[in-house]
């Protein structure tokens, strides 16, 4: 077995950002059958954009049954009840700007040591202001969305005349306090030609901490889009690979963990051992997937895998977030990959890739499918 044999890579580490706006470093020692390193809480589905590719349809109105300040008090303590470290919480949405309790709620999980992100929308009301106050309140980064390079692009995907210079003021606001900003762009048939040039206006623009692909799941609004072909997404991930060896910030991919298979392929290529793998960004991801190393919180407090993966499994009403991740049956399938069908339940990377679960589930409606996306063919059986 040689020093770079798949089987000497730990399978344990912090994710590569899923649709998080920061980048936990968790030990590779972190058991993520137990502990989740990343919690999503979709605060609202209120939102002043209409993106094409939403995953909570969001609307320009809170639900009338999303979880109220006290209830939300009451999951910053569950969240709190794992393990340490702490799971690190995202507010999302819809926009979490639409809460009115927002800032009381980003004060108490900070009094419970809870780390908080934040992924605001880019609409008028994202000012340098706000953002300051966000601040102030101890945010520890922020996540913007940005979907092409140029007005047009971008806003045929977010919906909205003017989200553009929004998302591109917001993003200079946050670098010029201090805050670490994570650039979320889709991949899809519509974008994927214009990602050189999304990069290219990223590196002269702002300051950047991580630049995240998110390929396309078709669930939600997202599946008036297209994907991109399975052969386009390798050569996407290899274009990522050569661009993360110079980028001035982290290149990272969503919904794709076989970006860890042709990453690990072409460290290998170049002789890595594996002491030199573990130290590399991509490492960090390996082992996570939807509903291993990440959980969601729906507005109305549903229990789930992933946001892409809207599988309720308990409501925090009146369960307990440990006892779901832990205990419910598909949380502990996802939390085995030997359990997985079809080739990724065969393939010798399941452990570290393991395929996009919401993926499988939005083409088959079962999360443990195979991954449509990948284009890999196993080299070997399961054992």
């Amino acid at each position: 077995m040689s020093s770079t044999d798949i089987r000497t890579i730990p399978t344990t580490a912090p994710a590569m950002g899923h649709r998080a706006s920061t980048h936990p470093h968790h030990s590779a020692s972190h058991d993520y059958s137990s502990n989740p390193m990343l919690v999503y809480w979709e605060m609202t589905q209120a939102c002043g954009l209409a993106c094409r590719h939403c995953r909570a349809e969001a609307v320009s109105t809170a639900h009338p049954d999303e979880l109220t300040y006290e209830e939300g008090k009451k999951l910053l303590h569950q969240i709190a009840a794992f393990d340490k470290p702490t799971p690190h919480l995202v507010f999302t949405g819809g926009d979490p700007l639409r809460r009115v309790d927002l800032f009381d709620l980003i004060d108490e999980a900070r009094a419970l040591g809870i780390n908080v992100s934040i992924t605001p929308s880019a609409t008028a009301d994202l000012t340098i202001e706000v953002l300051a106050k966000l601040k102030a309140h101890g945010i520890d980064s922020f996540g913007l969305s940005l979907d092409g390079s140029t007005a047009a692009r971008h806003e045929a995907v977010r919906g909205v005349e003017g989200c553009f210079d929004w998302t591109i003021a917001a993003a200079k606001a946050a670098a010029t306090l201090g805050v670490p900003i994570q650039i979320n762009t889709l991949v899809s048939a519509e974008t994927v030609d214009d990602l050189p040039a999304v990069y290219e206006l990223l590196t002269r623009e702002f300051p950047v901490m991580r630049w995240s692909l998110f390929f396309l799941i078709e669930v939600g609004r997202g599946r008036v889009l297209q994907p991109i072909s399975t052969e386009r997404g390798e050569q996407l991930m290899n274009w990522i690979y050569d661009l993360s060896k110079t980028a001035p910030f982290a290149v990272a991919t969503t919904e794709a963990p076989s970006y860890r298979r042709v990453a690990l392929s072409r460290m290998r290529e170049t002789g890595m051992v594996a002491a030199e793998i573990e130290r590399t960004p991509v490492y960090r991801g390996f082992g996570i997937r939807d509903g291993h190393g990440i959980m969601f919180i729906s507005n109305q407090g549903d229990i789930c895998p992933a946001g892409f993966l809207p599988l309720a499994m308990g409501n925090v009403r009146h369960d307990q977030l440990l006892d779901v991740y832990r205990n419910a049956p598909m949380f502990k399938a996802l939390h085995n990959p030997n359990l997985f069908k079809g080739k990724c339940g065969r393939c010798e990377y399941r452990a570290l890739c393991g395929g996009s679960r919401a993926r499988a589930f939005a083409a088959t409606g079962d999360p443990l499918a195979s991954d449509p996306f990948c284009h890999y063919e196993p080299a070997v059986a399961a054992v």
